[in-house]
């Protein structure tokens, strides 16, 4: 094995390969903690502030060692950029005889199978499904990983998506006539005989617990799992630790027993007939909730005797259905494979239903046209260590916001992590000199009706002084919104609103202004990266505590406090101090980036958490003045 000093040196592989490589010394100190992990279940945890380079300092000792090696980020977009971008650069200089591939979910490949049985019965297929389905055809012939990816010509979340993609319930698995030719099983063949294999977390933490993915082959075989962007690892992997059902499955479903009995089996009549009664019971469920999206406690929802009714009819028809079904057992391989999911969501209804049972978070969410039942566990730390537990690997997590008041506590218990390796990596930026932080006097409180007024007036004096870009960011959708509004007519640059397209688009139109203020909730306070004056300004809104209404939030503050804890302290603050560290982690990117922090809360400085806020962001100079802080942002950039 390689040593790291020689390959992060000023005259090392890395300085010679790429022009615009810098050493530093916290990216040598991570790559080396990396290194040293010698034996399975070694647990390394990673704080790396922006700037430290720690793509780099995960790629070099992954490229240079001799196992096999998951790399695992935090969202796709991230997988990709890692991927196509710095991953190629690395590779060649570090370790070009790797073999590097990557892997992502089943929803993201083509399923010719669907596709298929779609194109010869497209029930239930919109306009923009049948206009989509031609440019899916066509592309189909052509290309050769079915990565959906590939499709720039279709929009995010396109409605023929469903139709020709599969999901764990509708994969007909090795009795697919297509399976041959699957472009998943051709992706998963690709991972396995791969030496470093880039996925995400969603997909990781669904095949560690759904064994879905191929990674029930992948993990036992990984040498070393990294996880970027691992302050995001406890709250997906509850969601795959969690029994979910909705009546989009069952109504994908009815629709597949429609396409059996119209292809296969059209002598089975009695199973149609079924399967659009429950279809049906199905959206009449949707119709007892608000007509808004909503998240909500599902043991208050089930007070209601319409709610409760109408589940207790769509369990009834479900039964009903699987009776009907098992009539034509082993008649039509499709239909066995709908007898198996039709039985997994009877049984699902029936967990997620139970909600006497303590130790976790029963809720709903809504969409505008189906609802979900979830089962949360309220604490990750048992199955997932256990799940680690099984695994012969060495592990890393890193993130640029993992500490509270610069302890890895709050993070290792939630994933249960005992007594792991900690490295805490300060960022090399100088943010005394670079970055101001803002916390204005004469605020009104936040819940006070006149803040969307003093918001509005704050942003357009930011917009007035600051030549480069603006991020305004809301912890509501509802007062992003009050300040659109307002925004509107006033401001004279160019005004990107969060939910007017999609945030890809956003952002592309933001950097390209240069001088853009954007408006944005929680999707836009991390995952963001905007070197240079077209970002210069970030105001947040108010301190990111979690709404109250929270139904997983209030199920973990209950649970806290009838372990005699302190609700407030062990789960709000540490979860409301990251998501600020996050926040604030948007403004420098750089060594040349400068800017303002505006944080519009009095309760930084009128309540006594407000200094653990304070110590976990960057060390800034300080203002509770506006006039110095827009002074700041005017100050002409160096020739």
């Amino acid at each position: 094995m390689s040593r790291i000093s020689d390959v992060f040196r000023a005259d090392g592989a890395l300085s010679k390969a790429l022009p615009d490589f810098q050493p530093r010394d916290a990216q040598l100190q991570m790559a080396t903690a990396i290194q040293g992990l010698k034996k399975a279940g070694d647990q390394l945890v990673v704080e790396a502030e922006t700037g430290t380079g720690k793509t780099f300092a995960y790629v070099a000792p992954a490229l240079l060692g001799t196992g096999k090696v998951i790399l695992s980020t935090g969202t796709r977009n991230l997988q990709e950029q890692l991927y196509h971008r710095d991953m190629p650069r690395l590779r060649e200089v570090l370790g070009p005889e790797k073999v590097v591939t990557l892997l992502k979910g089943r929803s993201n490949y083509l399923c010719i199978q669907r596709l298929a049985q779609f194109s010869a019965h497209p029930q239930g297929g919109s306009q923009d499904a049948m206009k989509q389905l031609k440019v899916v055809r066509m592309w189909a012939n052509e290309t050769k990983t079915g990565d959906i990816g590939e499709l720039s010509a279709l929009p995010e979340g396109a409605a023929i998506l469903p139709f020709v993609t599969s999901t764990q319930d509708n994969c007909l698995g090795r009795d697919c006539p297509h399976y041959d030719e699957c472009h998943l099983v051709h992706a998963r063949k690709a991972a396995l005989e791969a030496d470093v294999v880039v996925v995400n977390h969603h997909l990781f933490c669904a095949d560690l617990v759904l064994k879905d993915t191929g990674f029930g082959e992948l993990i036992p075989e990984a040498d070393l799992v990294v996880f970027d962007e691992a302050h995001q690892l406890p709250e997906i992997a509850s969601q795959y630790f969690s029994d979910t059902v909705s009546t989009r499955q069952v109504t994908e479903l009815c629709k597949d027993i429609e396409a059996v009995y119209m292809t296969a089996l059209k002598d089975a009549r009695a199973m149609s007939q079924m399967a659009q009664q429950v279809e049906r019971t199905a959206k009449d469920l949707r119709l007892q909730f608000n007509i808004d999206p909503e998240r909500g406690n599902l043991r208050q929802a089930l007070d209601s005797d319409k709610v409760t009714n109408s589940v207790s009819e769509l369990q009834e028809k479900l039964d009903n259905l699987l009776r009907i079904c098992n009539t034509h057992v082993g008649r039509d391989k499709g239909l066995d494979n709908i007898i198996e999911r039709l039985e997994l969501i009877v049984k699902r209804f029936e967990d997620v239903l139970s909600v006497e049972r303590t130790g976790y978070s029963f809720w709903y969410e809504s969409t505008r046209y189906h609802v979900s039942f979830h089962r949360t566990p309220l604490s990750v730390a048992e199955p997932f260590s256990r799940a680690m537990a099984e695994q012969e690997a060495r592990w890393v997590f890193t993130s640029a916001t993992l500490t509270v008041n610069n302890r890895f506590d709050y993070f290792n218990q939630r994933l249960g992590l005992e007594s792991p390796q900690t490295l805490q990596l300060e960022s090399p930026f100088n943010f005394a000199e670079q970055a101001l932080l803002c916390l204005p006097r004469y605020l009104p409180e936040p819940h006070e009706r006149s803040m969307v007024e003093t918001l509005t007036e704050i942003t357009l004096q930011i917009a007035e002084h600051n030549y480069g870009g603006s991020f305004i960011l809301f912890t509501s959708h509802r007062m992003l919104q009050a300040v659109a509004k307002r925004l509107a007519d006033r401001i004279e640059r160019p005004l990107l609103v969060q939910g007017t397209t999609s945030k890809r688009e956003l952002m592309e139109a933001f950097t390209e202004a240069g001088d853009a203020v954007l408006l944005g909730t929680s999707s836009f306070w991390e995952g963001v990266d905007v070197a240079g004056s077209a970002l210069r300004c970030v105001l947040i809104d108010k301190l990111p505590f979690a709404s109250p209404d929270d139904p997983l939030l209030q199920a973990q503050v209950e649970d806290c406090r009838k372990r005699g804890r302190d609700p407030f302290a062990e789960v709000q603050l540490p979860q409301a101090i990251l998501a600020m560290k996050q926040g604030a982690g948007r403004l420098v990117r750089s060594v040349n980036d400068e800017g303002v922090l505006i944080i519009c809360d009095n309760r930084l400085v009128t309540r006594h958490y407000g200094k653990l806020f304070l110590a976990s962001l960057p060390p800034m100079g300080r203002t509770r003045s506006l006039g110095k802080a827009l002074a700041f942002l005017g100050r002409e950039p160096e020739a």
